[in-house]
């Protein structure tokens, strides 16, 4: 008990002295000054116009009469002259000189630093106009393309064909070599290995014509890199083999156990895998191409398309050519298989024969797949052909040819 306790009146409580203290906390006063940065804030994000955001500005003072003209004077008319072919000349080393076709140039402001920086950069290209100049080599004609369900299929318009739109060779060509013995190589099973078909377009003549399966992944590309190096361009269909299904060409293969419809809806399938191309050809199918109910809708759809028709020979009761002649399309059957047997000592003596059969008949076709000794064969043989007195000519050439001989 304290000396204050002792002394106060009995009855009655002591004062106790009270210590001061503020009216709010420091949870209070931090939470009250949070509240009006807050509000400040708020109000210049939402009262106050500032459009560029933070970002650097320049403040350029502009006097009322600065750009003012002086008034014309008599006597000041020649000084005017004067200074006016100084401005010009002045204005003239000032302006950059036009920009080269194809560019354009832009200044780029550095953001942080304010410095200006002129940098030359390529224009888009002008859209094309109808008709202003021929359609560079490997470009498709789009009116010469049909839409179907699968995409877009080659269609004969306006008398114009694929067959002689995409041809590899011109009439003049043809004319050229009308009375000399010919012969066309095709090299097929391009499309699915890029490496293999790459060889096949740089290192093959431009007159040696590609076929190309419809399973790459990259076949559009490549066949647009074939057509840019001029080469002719096939489209392997599948087609049912005798040993069918051990022996299956692909999906959607065309098939005699199924209707019309549904052949033509898988031969829609394949024509749609890629653009370009002068005709069809059959990939195996030596059962298919001996059915004449089974061919004949194929055969009427390539009349329709404006495409012609290679036989790679294989099957010597195939109804190919009766079919092709009674729809009039360009026919070609090959008459010799290059490489089957893959050695350079045969296919050495198959390109020999295939001489003697152009020799013999004015004109041969030869078939060969993407192996690099029937590439590396094939390249070789060609460059000799002419000192030969035989010309090497693309498929659409000797197709042409056999059916005007």
């Amino acid at each position: 008990m304290t000396t204050d306790e002792l002394s106060a009146p009995l009855g009655r409580k002591p004062v106790r002295k009270r210590k001061f203290r503020l009216p709010f906390s420091a949870t209070q006063t931090l939470a009250t000054a949070f509240t009006l940065f807050l509000g400040v804030f708020g109000y210049y994000a939402l009262f106050t116009e500032n459009p560029f955001g933070g970002e650097p500005v320049a403040r350029l003072t502009i006097q009322p009469d600065q750009f003012a003209a002086p008034a014309a004077t008599p006597d000041s008319k020649d000084q005017e002259k004067d200074k006016g072919k100084a401005a010009a000349a002045g204005e003239a080393a000032k302006t950059p000189p036009a920009d080269p076709a194809g560019q354009r140039t832009v200044t780029i402001i550095d953001g942080s630093s304010g410095a200006r920086k002129q940098v030359v950069v390529p224009s888009e290209a002008p859209e094309d106009k109808a008709g202003s100049e021929p359609a560079p080599s490997g470009a498709v004609n789009p009116k010469l393309l049909e839409q179907t369900r699968h995409g877009a299929v080659p269609i004969a318009a306006d008398g114009l064909k694929p067959f002689t739109a995409y041809a590899g060779a011109s009439e003049v060509d043809r004319e050229r070599v009308a009375h000399v013995p010919t012969i066309a190589v095709v090299v097929g099973g391009l499309g699915v290995g890029a490496a293999k078909t790459n060889d096949a377009i740089m290192k093959l003549p431009a007159a040696v014509t590609l076929a190309f399966t419809p399973y790459g992944a990259d076949a559009a590309k490549l066949v647009e890199r074939a057509r840019a190096q001029r080469h002719e361009v096939l489209l392997q269909v599948p087609m049912e083999p005798f040993e069918y299904p051990d022996s299956d060409p692909g999906p959607q293969t065309l098939l005699t156990s199924i209707s019309a419809e549904q052949n033509l809806d898988r031969l829609y399938w394949h024509l749609s895998r890629f653009q370009g191309y002068v005709g069809i050809m059959n990939f195996m199918g030596a059962r298919f191409v001996t059915a004449d109910t089974a061919l004949s809708p194929v055969m009427r759809e390539a009349a329709k398309r404006g495409l012609g028709y290679l036989d790679d020979g294989t099957s010597p009761r195939s109804v190919a050519a009766t079919l092709a002649a009674g729809q009039t399309v360009p026919y070609g059957k090959a008459d010799v298989s290059i490489d089957a047997v893959p050695t350079a000592l045969e296919i050495d003596r198959a390109l020999g024969r295939l001489e003697a059969l152009a020799r013999e008949n004015g004109n041969a076709i030869g078939t060969a797949s993407a192996l690099p000794i029937s590439i590396e064969r094939i390249g070789q043989w060609a460059k000799t052909l002419q000192n030969r007195g035989l010309a090497l000519v693309p498929l659409t050439t000797a197709m042409l040819k056999s059916k005007s001989g």
